[in-house]
């Protein structure tokens, strides 16, 4: 028996003196408000009604147990009020730094959709990581290798040069050995490779500083900016390049090509102290995350 739908008719009943004016008080046919009152007393053992007259009027048990019926629908119904306000609280999530604005703005509409009011926080890796682990935010799109993440984005350097296009206007590979320096121009300004915070971490750094080891390139030639504006400023009208996503390269118009020597790529999985975060921001179409992370081939919004 469902007690607190019983009590609600009990109670509406006995407010208005009738089965028939308390069951549309309470929205439900007369019919089902006599059974739950009936299952009710059954459950008690003891009449809460006499129905003698045309009018139903309570017992000395049905007074008794009158108050109690109405805290119990009072907290139902307030629990129901706490639940709705439940699912409106936003769910703060951490997100990377180089997420497009108005590509977030979508990510939080599509929430909407499935009943999920999203708070986006930009914040670098390290950051992302560590608001999740001190419960600053509820969920995070953490920096992961990119074998071990839902979600991958494909680097590579991009300059303020013309694109090189392949035969199928793919752009051709950039072989980080052609910027070592040769003996005829070592005095003249090394070009660079700019990394920018959101790509600060080891699966990603250490390997492009090890290859530029390999190929002869100066130390000076990897360097890690303190922020995305500051790498990009520095590439725009030089020979520098910065190391960064296709559709970030389109955002900054820098021509984009692959690294021919090693594949670099951004990983992305979602991280929450609790696990029913997570699963709530699962709910989502990948499609829905991918596109602010600048996962390629991911259509368009509708």
């Amino acid at each position: 028996m469902d007690v607190v739908s019983a009590c609600q008719a009990f109670v509406a009943v006995s407010g208005h003196g009738s089965f028939t004016v308390g069951a549309a008080a309470a929205r439900i046919p007369q019919s089902v408000a006599s059974r739950r009152v009936a299952a009710l007393e059954r459950h008690f053992g003891a009449q809460l009604f006499d129905r003698s007259s045309r009018s139903v009027t309570l017992t000395p048990f049905g007074r008794e147990m009158l108050p109690p019926a109405r805290r119990l629908v009072e907290l139902a119904e307030t629990l129901e009020q706490d639940a709705e306000r439940a699912k409106l609280r936003p769910l703060r999530l951490a997100v990377p730094a180089v997420c497009a604005p108005y590509l977030l703005a979508r990510l939080v509409a599509e929430g909407r959709r499935h009943d999920l009011v999203l708070d986006p926080d930009p914040a670098g890796p390290g950051e992302r990581t560590e608001r999740v682990r001190t419960l600053e935010v509820r969920a995070g799109l953490v920096a992961v290798p990119p074998d071990e993440g839902a979600w991958r984005v494909p680097l590579g350097l991009a300059g303020d040069t013309e694109p090189h296009i392949g035969p199928h206007t793919e752009p051709l590979p950039l072989y980080v050995e052609t910027l070592r320096a040769g003996r005829r121009d070592r005095t003249a300004r090394r070009r660079r490779m700019w990394i920018q915070p959101e790509d600060d971490v080891p699966h990603i750094r250490d390997r492009l500083v090890r290859l530029s080891e390999a190929v002869g390139l100066q130390p000076a030639q990897v360097v890690v900016a303190s922020s995305l504006v500051t790498a990009a400023a520095e590439v725009l009208g030089s020979a520098d390049l910065l190391l960064c996503s296709p559709s970030q390269a389109g955002e900054l118009g820098l021509a984009w090509r692959p690294i021919g020597e090693l594949e670099l790529a951004r990983g992305y999985d979602i991280a929450a102290a609790i696990r029913e975060d997570a699963q709530r921001i699962r709910t989502l179409p990948p499609d829905a995350i991918g596109r602010c992370l600048g996962v390629p081939g991911v259509s368009s919004w509708e």
